[in-house]
């Protein structure tokens, strides 16, 4: 079965379309911000066009980022996962958006609930495991709907809870709040469940820690996640 070309009948270039996504997506730039940038280089298109193109295209890519990594994911032989939830207004309304990050800084899932309960804490560990099987330590923040819904699932003894324990969860979320103001707001949950998940998988291809490495494995290691975000979705 041959593989269904996404970018057939759209006239512009399949290299145009991934450029103003990854902008839009990685960095904390607005629609019009993206257009202008695209004009500096001579690339003449409207900032409703780059609307159209993130709403086609940025699933797709994110899914097949998602795809690559989570059989790797899955080989790890001490998986340790962070879990952790902010707030997000939307529409003047408080939510939460939990998110399950493994020991080496992966955002492995994304989630947003009207509450902070066990019930929602229930549902979010079901659909992490669901997609990325079972790790072997779950460490959180104090919250109780933790423990009660680890209780429900059969992991209690996997739960670790510390003062400094959490730190991994509590930065991953840093590129997400510097995004957030471009946005401006969200108008509903299923638009900040669309943005949050498809934000961290963009994160996780081009998140390689400068700080751990030196300049010259850094550069190559850029260079390499650049090359691969090109080729999404080729035939």
């Amino acid at each position: 079965m041959t593989k269904r070309d996404p970018f057939k009948y759209f006239h512009s270039s399949p290299a145009i379309i991934r450029l103003a996504v990854m902008m839009y997506v990685r960095f904390p730039l607005s629609l019009r911000n993206v257009e202008d940038l695209l004009h500096e280089r001579v690339i003449d298109i409207s900032h409703e066009t780059v609307r159209f193109w993130w709403n086609r295209f940025s699933p797709v890519f994110a899914a097949e980022i998602r795809r690559k990594r989570v059989r790797q994911m899955r080989s790890y032989s001490n998986w340790q996962w962070h879990l952790d939830e902010v707030f997000v207004k939307i529409g003047g309304e408080r939510h939460y958006l939990w998110r399950a990050v493994d020991h080496e800084g992966e955002v492995l899932e994304s989630f947003v609930t009207k509450r902070r309960d066990r019930k929602a804490a229930l549902k979010f560990l079901k659909k992490s495991m669901k997609r990325h099987g079972r790790p072997h330590i779950l460490v959180t923040d104090k919250l109780r709907s933790y423990g009660a819904a680890m209780k429900d699932i059969g992991n209690a003894d996997m739960q670790e809870t510390g003062r400094w324990l959490n730190n991994r969860a509590e930065n991953s979320h840093l590129p997400f709040r510097r995004r957030e103001p471009a946005m401006q707001r969200f108008r509903s949950m299923r638009c900040l469940q669309k943005f949050a998940a498809i934000h961290s998988s963009v994160c996780n291809h081009f998140n390689q820690e400068p700080a751990l490495y030196s300049r010259d494995n850094f550069k190559a290691n850029r260079a390499a996640a650049l090359a691969e975000w090109r080729q999404l979705c080729s035939t």
